[in-house]
């Protein structure tokens, strides 16, 4: 299965999950210079809204919303299902994340963080979704097994 084969019928616009890729990046550097919870609280909050589809509660696509209509952005429609199994992984991780900073396991919190920003950051510069190749992985894998 390559990733330009349609997996859902929902589309997303790519270029709006760059920009907010870049805001859950640059958050993610003020939790590791900041070392603050409330950075992190606010990615968790963010991704949670994100994955209930309350969008209209989320401060990155909020921003990111303004963001493409002062600058006149175009639409880059993909499929929605990697993009969401890549939003449900960001869910788990900020939640992972949020509590390691609250149980005081700042090291564990600090490699989460890290891992983050590397996933985000290659979506912002590169368009390459690291959850969404597990999700092109994970369908190959399925396929396999119910042959």
């Amino acid at each position: 299965m390559s990733a330009s084969c349609p997996i859902s019928t929902r589309r997303v616009d790519s270029n709006m999950v760059r920009i907010i890729s870049f805001q859950v990046a640059l958050f993610t550097v003020l939790i590791l210079v900041t070392q603050e919870s409330i950075f992190a609280l606010l990615l968790l909050f963010d991704f949670f809204m994100r994955t209930l589809r309350q969008s209209n509660f989320s401060p990155f696509h909020i921003l990111g919303q303004f963001v493409v209509t002062v600058w006149g952005i175009a639409p880059k429609l993909c499929d929605e299902s990697p993009k969401r199994f890549a939003l449900y992984l960001g869910l788990i991780i900020s939640l992972f994340l949020v509590v390691s900073y609250l149980a005081g396991f700042i090291v564990l919190a600090t490699i989460i963080s890290v891992i983050l920003l590397l996933c985000a950051s290659f979506e912002t510069l590169f368009d390459f979704c690291i959850g969404c190749k597990l999700y092109y992985a994970i369908q190959i894998g399925k396929g396999f097994l119910y042959k």
